[in-house]
């Protein structure tokens, strides 16, 4: 079987803006009058933005509180918050690894994609300087969110493959439970003091272990000839 394109979560695969995530949400919820912390934050991890502000809410227990309107005013509070704080993103927030394996996908000649929740992604790409590898992004806008299949689905359209000859990486449990219901072949990443998401194919506790070798291997692929 032929490999045809690798999907690419963006936080917490090709870099760590999960803390930032967290920063501006914790501003957010305490502002409204609720508390957060690491723990529920990594319930959010791969979920999109307005389905994130909902479980907060709903922690809270003032999920009726809000009108439509001013829930999507708190959501945009939040992400100008958040892309405030990308402010020093530099590529050296770049996770080990990750661009020595997008520079042996484009010397195959096999497109790289990312596949995020995040609305953010061109500018985290840009400020890691690492937009020239990706071969597409998916906009997450108006698609169902992970860990429906849709944003996994629509990687692959853009890359002109077929699902089935698609490796996907990602670390959150929504993102991997959206890898295999697009019928690909998930690889789940890890953290120190936490554990990769359960249901992937191939687990490695750093994206320093990814290779393009690592990966055909598990997947019982092959390269583009």
């Amino acid at each position: 079987m032929e490999l045809q394109a690798v999907l690419f979560d963006l936080d917490g695969v090709v870099t760590d803006t999960a803390k930032y995530h967290f920063t501006a949400w914790r501003n957010l919820a305490r502002r409204i009058g609720i508390d957060i912390d690491g723990d529920f934050n990594e319930s959010l991890k791969g979920i999109e933005r307005m389905q994130s502000l909902e479980r907060i809410l709903v922690h809270g227990g003032r999920e009726q509180d809000y009108s439509q309107e001013e829930k999507e005013r708190l959501a945009q509070e939040k992400n100008e918050e958040y892309v405030s704080l990308l402010a020093g993103l530099t590529p050296e927030d770049t996770y080990p690894g990750i661009k020595e394996l997008l520079i042996e996908l484009r010397e195959r000649r096999i497109p790289a994609v990312i596949a995020s929740a995040s609305k953010n992604a061109p500018l985290i790409l840009e400020a890691l300087r690492l937009n020239e590898h990706f071969h597409a992004i998916v906009d997450p806008g108006g698609i169902p969110g992970k860990p429906a299949p849709d944003i996994s689905l629509q990687g692959a359209k853009l890359a002109g493959a077929d699902p089935a000859h698609c490796i996907g990486i990602e670390d959150s449990q929504a993102g991997i439970e959206a890898i295999k219901a697009a019928g690909m072949h998930a690889v789940g990443i890890g953290e120190a003091g936490i554990p990769a998401p359960s249901g992937a194919d191939l687990v490695c506790s750093s994206t320093k272990e990814l290779t393009l070798r690592l990966l055909l291997d598990s997947a019982g692929m092959a390269c583009k000839r």
